[in-house]
């Protein structure tokens, strides 16, 4: 299931990820959310927080994923991947070298650090 974050930024679309994730889910949430934020502000500042594993994507929501990622291509400026999963975090990383825009991930206890960088492009100082 993918619900949006609340408390995230006007200018960020931000998303926590638990249980399965499914087709439906990028459909009825994360694609109407994404084209609201590029049409009001003409990029995707994106957070994916993953409190579930990988394996619990569905084929349909990877597919979903895909799409999201190739139509939006020229819009991603800042996508932060907040997870505990090390493999996560490096493909992330690099991954950023491929794609348009930044792509950063954040432990899971830094959330609030991520949302704040999607929103600015700097971290919250410690």
């Amino acid at each position: 299931m993918i619900t949006i974050i609340p408390e995230a930024p006007e200018n960020v679309a931000a998303f926590n990820a638990t249980g399965e994730v499914t087709k439906e889910d990028f459909e009825s949430v994360v694609i109407p959310r994404v084209k609201a934020k590029v049409d009001e502000f003409k990029e995707l500042n994106y957070l994916l927080y993953l409190d579930t594993d990988l394996n619990k994507f569905t084929m349909g929501a990877w597919l979903q994923d895909a799409l999201l990622g190739l139509k939006n291509l020229t819009k991603w400026n800042r996508t932060a991947i907040v997870t505990d999963k090390e493999g996560v975090q490096n493909f992330t990383d690099i991954f950023s070298v491929l794609m348009p825009g930044e792509f950063k991930s954040f432990p899971k206890e830094n959330l609030y650090n991520a949302l704040y960088w999607c929103k600015n492009g700097d971290e919250v100082e410690a």
